[in-house]
């Protein structure tokens, strides 16, 4: 796995001089991770078990197995979603998760996507964000 996260390379690029030397010396940094490698790297990072984050999600067990395998090649934002949730992740980290499955980030003049950044901040579940959701009249989380 690369060693420098998203953050140090965009402020080397900010700071570079050459970018033909930038690009030569974070080749390996610059290869992309999957979702299945992102998620594995959360999992190791947070100390979660992956049976933990499957419950807390509310998936279904079958199709979250699928997701950490590699198995879905465009999983469902509001899945993807309920993943972040349940590994209590900020919303640059639910971003990074959102891209790797090739869904959009969160949107700040979206209020369903507003929802979910307040309730990703504030370390809310699933239920209660699809508590919070329902309370605002919108769209609940898993339908």
């Amino acid at each position: 796995m690369p060693d420098k996260d998203t953050a140090q390379l965009e402020n080397e690029l900010r700071d570079a001089k050459d970018v033909e030397k930038f690009l030569s010396a974070n080749a390996e940094n610059l290869r992309d991770f999957t979702l299945k490698d992102y998620l594995r790297k959360l999992l190791a990072e947070k100390n979660l078990s992956q049976a933990q984050v499957i419950r807390d999600s509310q998936l279904d067990e079958g199709y979250a197995k699928k997701i950490f395998r590699g198995g879905t090649p465009r999983p469902a934002r509001e899945k993807i979603l309920s993943l972040a949730l349940a590994m209590n992740l900020s919303p640059k980290e639910t971003d990074y998760l959102l891209y790797y499955a090739g869904q959009s980030k969160l949107y700040s003049r979206n209020a369903w996507d507003d929802v979910i950044s307040f309730a990703l901040t504030n370390h809310k579940t699933v239920d209660a964000t699809n508590e919070l959701l329902s309370n605002l009249e919108l769209e609940p989380l898993l339908g």
